[in-house]
């Protein structure tokens, strides 16, 4: 495949669940290498790349994790504390401290060119906009989830400023409030991003071309992705047509050659269509690919009322997050849970599964209720040592362990795939296992 990133592209890197997206992002940032071909970039061309996990920060207070985004200007510093303190040493009369004035004076313009005095503004601001209190501020990256980890990391790469954006599922942790803030700020970002989502409404507000990523194959679009939903189906039909085109023409010309190959007077005419079909490009149809398809398992009614949460308060520490929570489910509901960070939305519905304690008050589980949970980080639970089919037998009971090849088929892992490790498949594959795995038990009540 090649392709080009622009000085002021937006870009939305597409495909399915392991077709290579986050691989191609990891060359584009010099991380892994290509097999063949090369990345040619100018010298002055600086690349920030955000993976979609495994990011930990620690030893640094927040705003001290964020001010190293900064490291020309610390750098810069340090240079001037060290020229300041010399100069506290020499004697003003002598040329030595003339020639370490001349040098502090000139840290100090360079210090101003670096737009220094903005830094603690620009970071204050980058922290605020993806969520962060100014609380935060002063705690230790230490104390952070894996979530708000990444965050931090986003953070450092926006205030860093590189020539091309590399964001592989940079929504995946945030809230609205924050999802919003990073979609204006990207719009005026003054480079190239080149980013992957399963964000729709992100792609579409965002991204100004569409790289799709399918079979082994890169196409290009010009548009944003529900351009390239339409460009693509377009596409196909005009591939399924040149196709049917070409088989008949080919049918046509291998009936002329096959009535005519024995007759002197067409042997000519028979030789130049024989070289006709051997100099033909034959136009392939891309396979479609493959969808989940899944159906929730059969589980016993519940009663009518699911759960009744009575007078529930939970605080951390000296922080109340809930003060008399009262609150009913009813069999059938459909219910969002949304607020800004800190809301205490995880916790919610922790409580609500059983996987978090509460301080006081009562919950009671309704008549016959088959809960089920499908946390925020799941896919990280796995572990990563197991095979697939390791994952979903350590789970499956009586008649379904017979049945694993089908189900984990069902979820798009299909012959060799399920002998996989863990630890090698893509962030949107592990969440399919963990949904796979999930699904094992029948349930009436999905969190």
């Amino acid at each position: 495949m090649s392709f080009t990133v622009g000085a002021h592209d937006r870009i939305g890197l597409v495909g399915s669940n392991g077709a290579g997206k986050s691989t191609l992002l990891r060359i584009l940032a010099d991380i892994s290498k290509p097999d063949s071909g090369s990345i040619n970039k100018a010298h002055y061309v600086t690349v920030g790349y955000l993976p979609q996990e495994g990011i930990a920060s620690s030893g640094k207070t927040l705003y001290d994790e964020a001010e190293t985004a900064f490291e020309d200007v610390l750098q810069v510093n340090a240079e001037i504390e060290e020229a300041r303190m010399r100069l506290e040493e020499l004697d003003p009369s002598t040329s030595e401290h003339a020639d370490t004035l001349e040098v502090f004076g000139e840290l100090q313009h360079k210090l101003e060119g670096l737009d220094a005095f903005r830094m603690k503004s620009k970071i204050e601001q980058v922290l605020t906009g993806l969520g962060f209190s100014t609380d935060d501020f002063g705690r230790m990256t230490d104390e952070f989830s894996g979530g708000w980890q990444m965050r931090i990391e986003m953070a450092k790469l926006l205030l860093r400023e590189p020539s091309v954006l590399l964001l592989d599922e940079p929504t995946n942790h945030l809230d609205i409030e924050s999802l919003q803030w990073l979609e204006e700020k990207l719009q005026g970002y003054d480079g190239a991003v080149v980013l992957v989502s399963h964000d729709r409404a992100f792609l579409d507000n965002l991204t100004k071309k569409t790289w799709a990523l399918s079979m082994g194959k890169l196409s290009e679009y010009s548009g944003n992705y529900s351009f390239y939903e339409k460009e693509k189906e377009v596409r196909r039909e005009q591939q399924i047509n040149a196709y049917k085109n070409q088989q008949l023409q080919i049918k046509q010309t291998e009936q002329f050659i096959e009535r005519f190959r024995y007759k002197a007077t067409k042997a000519r005419q028979v030789q130049s269509r024989i070289k006709q079909l051997e100099k033909i490009e034959y136009i392939e149809i891309e396979d479609e690919e493959d969808e989940i398809r899944f159906h929730f398992p059969p589980a016993r009614p519940s009663g009518s009322i699911v759960t009744e949460m009575k007078g529930i308060q939970k605080s951390y520490g000296t922080k109340q997050v809930f003060g008399g929570l009262s609150f009913t489910i009813e069999r059938g509901d459909k219910i969002a849970v949304v607020g800004v960070n800190g809301a205490g939305k995880s916790t919610f519905v922790r409580i609500l599964a059983g996987a978090e304690p509460f301080d006081s008050g009562e919950i009671i589980t309704g008549y016959n209720v088959a809960p089920s949970y499908f946390a925020q980080h799941q896919a990280e639970e796995l572990d990563l040592s197991s095979s697939v089919l390791e994952v979903v037998d350590n789970v499956a009971t009586g008649e379904l362990r017979t049945k694993l090849r089908t189900i984990l088929g069902a979820f798009l892992f299909r012959g060799d795939d399920v002998f996989k490790k863990v630890s090698v498949l893509s962030g949107g594959e592990k969440s399919r296992l963990a949904l796979a795995k999930m699904l094992l038990q029948p349930a009436n009540w999905c969190i």
